[in-house]
C-alpha cells in the first residue's frame, strides 16, 4: 500500500471532506502517474476524483462499526514509531554492508 494513503475511516471526530478529497486525489494521481494532468485531461481527472470521493463517503456511511473510533494523536504516534523502526532497520542494513 502507498504510504501517502492513510486512513480514514472510523476516527472522531470523522473525516473531514477535505481529507476524503485529498485522498481521492493522491489515489488518482498515483493510479495516472500524472501530478497534474494536461488540460486536455482535467475534466476527467477531476470527474475522477469527486467519484473516488463519493464513493469512498458512501463506504463509510455503510460500514458497520463495533469499536471504538480510533483517536488521531494516538494512530500520529503508532505511524511515527513506525517510521523510527523502518529508519533503524535501513540505518543497520547499510552499516552492515
Amino acid at each position: 500500500m502507498c504510504r501517502n494513503i492513510k486512513t480514514l475511516h472510523h476516527f472522531e471526530p470523522p473525516a473531514s471532506p477535505e481529507e476524503l478529497h485529498a485522498s481521492a486525489l493522491q489515489f488518482v494521481r498515483k493510479l495516472t502517474g500524472m501530478a497534474k494532468p494536461s488540460k486536455a485531461n482535467t475534466a476527467a481527472f477531476a470527474r475522477a476524483v469527486e467519484k473516488i470521493q463519493g464513493a469512498t463517503q458512501e463506504l463509510f456511511d455503510a460500514l458497520e462499526v463495533h469499536g471504538a473510533p480510533r483517536d488521531r494523536e494516538t494512530e500520529r504516534q503508532k505511524a511515527a514509531e513506525r517510521g523510527r523502526k523502518r529508519e533503524l532497520q535501513l540505518r543497520a542494513r547499510l552499516l552492515a554492508h
